[in-house]
């Protein structure tokens, strides 16, 4: 994920605290002594995700806000299970009607809100949910997952276009509360990947109340049903949260996939009442060095294994003896995600869809090394990108292979066939002689650094100068949200586990709102509607092929790399293992004396 929103700091939101009522823990039976501390490399962008995509919103995001299904812990490949719902939903008309029964006796977290009342979940708060994110004034990077789905909803986007204001409360044929805990939503043609936006965290139910109190702070003010809420907030520096005590809890009661991994983990928490975490405590550490220092120094309970620290922590892919001794456990997998550069195609220097234009941002790509990156960057943590479809989400093609090489002596060629010359002192001008400099913008880390001196490297041996404009990563998100960066680098992790999350990022209704390339190609385009309106399969997955074809062919996008992931997990935390959808894994976790 990745996204926009401007955070208004104030004074006050620099220490935002969620309002309790005087409220007993009622079933929620976490321990507020049992504590997990963990790092992000980077910082969030605010809590409203009708506003934002941003990964560590999202991750504090799934703690907070419950949509209508989640995933089994533990289960691999990713299995959709009931969530605020009392089982998997009833499916009809070929798909296109969802009928989803909801848990009686779910409540949002206390919050002055609410006005000392309780406020139980009901399908009026996931319709008032799924409108928002449809409301034009919000501008949600996560509108097109349902935009131009939901039968009559169209009507509502149009009045709104024309009078300026969303009326959340005139009727939607397909957006219906049967009676207070049973949602009806009924779309225009089948989507076989619905479930799957249910259960992402965007959808997780919000309450009006809220959003009325709040208004544009809503983002320092997350009030959800779910395990955590809020408790105190320094944008950019510490995150904490603790026990909502409206939490229903659950019995820990997950299924082994039969790996000697997950036999541990049920052995230990099996029956267990969850969640037992009392509180989490997150650090914005964006530089590597300092990150693993606090894990060194147990400053950390949890942390994926620094690419800087691989070579004195590895033994390959295992963990080096000195690191076992201290109990440390490694849960090592490759991500559900891609990591990649986007040209801004709006850009007057490499946007735009001539053959000129094309042929530079083919020649750029074609210059960088991916290997180095891999090598140097990646410290041998990744595997090549081939398409725009990674490993581990339906509609990966693992004989794939990208048409662009890495090649320095074709890509000169290709420069000199396009007009762009090289000047007295060896650089290149564009086709009609004025200078040529990229501007490529990137975050302060060393692990940037590093790949800033694989592209200059590479943009040497063709004549292309190169300058680095640094800022930080919420920043950076915002602008090239506004289409204001002429290039980025970037990676997204799966929101749902099928292909066409990672190739909507291109889709051109969401230029500007996801698509940070502002890539708007009708060829591309028709073929994504083409293939969500078919099941997952061969002819799918063909279609899947062929946009990352069209991807290749006007190049919105240079791929990278699939990082691999070794996450460190110290011995007193139990039931850890990585899932590659949800991220705010603590309610699955206890704590044992140390």
């Amino acid at each position: 994920m990745s996204g926009p929103f401007k955070l208004k700091l104030s004074a006050l939101a620099l220490l935002v605290m969620a309002s309790m009522t005087a409220t007993s823990l009622a079933e929620n039976p976490a321990d507020p002594n049992k504590i997990v501390r963990q790092a992000f490399e980077g910082a969030d962008d605010g809590f409203d995700m009708a506003k934002t995509s941003n990964h560590y919103s999202g991750w504090i995001v799934n703690a907070i806000f419950e949509p209508l299904l989640t995933y089994d812990y533990l289960a691999r490949p990713a299995k959709l299970i009931p969530n605020t719902i009392e089982a998997m939903p009833e499916v009809s008309d070929a798909g296109k009607v969802f009928v989803f029964k909801i848990k009686p006796g779910i409540y949002f977290a206390p919050d002055d809100a609410f006005k000392s009342k309780k406020h139980e979940l009901t399908a009026q708060d996931y319709i008032y949910t799924l409108k928002r994110i449809l409301d034009p004034v919000n501008r949600s990077p996560h509108a097109s997952f349902i935009d131009g789905k939901i039968v009559g909803m169209a009507d509502v986007q149009a009045k709104a276009k024309k009078t300026g204001k969303f009326d959340y409360d005139m009727p939607v044929a397909g957006l219906k509360a049967l009676d207070k805990y049973t949602l009806r939503i009924e779309l225009q043609d089948t989507d076989y990947n619905f479930l799957y936006v249910m259960a992402y965290s965007a959808f997780g139910a919000v309450a009006k109340e809220v959003i009325d109190t709040y208004g544009e702070q809503t983002g320092l003010h997350p009030v959800g049903t779910g395990p955590y809420m809020m408790e105190k907030y320094l944008p950019r520096s510490k995150i904490f949260l603790k026990a909502n005590p409206e939490y229903r809890g659950y019995i820990w009661d997950f299924k082994s996939s039969g790996s000697a991994w997950d036999d541990e983990i049920v052995k230990v928490m099996k029956g267990k009442k969850m969640p037992q975490v009392g509180r989490v405590e997150i650090s914005i550490i964006e530089e590597e060095q300092s990150r693993w220092l606090a894990f060194q120094d147990k400053q950390i309970d949890i942390d994926k294994l620094p690419q800087i620290a691989a070579p004195a922590v590895l033994d390959g892919d295992k963990l080096k003896p000195s690191f076992i001794a201290e109990g440390i456990k490694m849960d090592r997998v490759a991500d559900a995600g891609l990591t990649f550069s986007m040209f801004n195609m709006r850009d007057p220097v490499v946007g735009g869809y001539s053959k000129e234009k094309i042929a530079l941002r083919r020649a750029i790509v074609m210059a960088y090394s991916n290997a180095d990156e891999v090598a140097q960057m990646r410290l041998g943590q990744a595997i090549r990108a081939e398409s725009m479809i990674p490993p581990g989400v339906v509609g990966y093609d693992p004989k794939y292979r990208s048409s662009i090489p890495y090649d320095i002596g074709l890509a000169n060629k290709l420069l000199d066939h396009f007009g762009y010359k090289r000047g007295a002192d060896g650089y290149r001008t564009l086709p009609d002689g004025t200078p040529l400099l990229i501007k490529k913008t990137m975050e302060a880390p060393n692990i940037y650094k590093v790949q800033a001196e694989i592209f200059k490297r590479g943009l040497d041996q063709l004549g292309i100068r190169i300058d680095f404009l640094v800022s930080n990563f919420a920043d950076n998100l915002e602008a090239a949200s506004a289409c204001q960066l002429a290039m980025w680098s970037g990676g997204w992790m799966a929101d749902y586990p099928d292909g066409e999350n990672f190739l909507q990022l291109l889709y051109g209704p969401k230029a500007g709102q996801g698509n940070h390339a502002c890539y708007e190609s009708p060829a591309y385009d028709a073929l994504y509607r083409k293939a969500i309106s078919l099941p997952s399969g061969e002819e799918r997955n063909k279609i899947y092929s062929q946009m990352s074809r069209q991807i290749e062919a006007d190049t919105p996008w240079a791929l990278h790399s699939t990082r691999i992931r070794s996450w460190l997990v110290r011995p007193w935390i139990q039931g850890y293992k990585n899932h590659p959808i949800l991220h705010a894994d603590w309610q699955y976790l206890d704590v044992v004396k140390h």
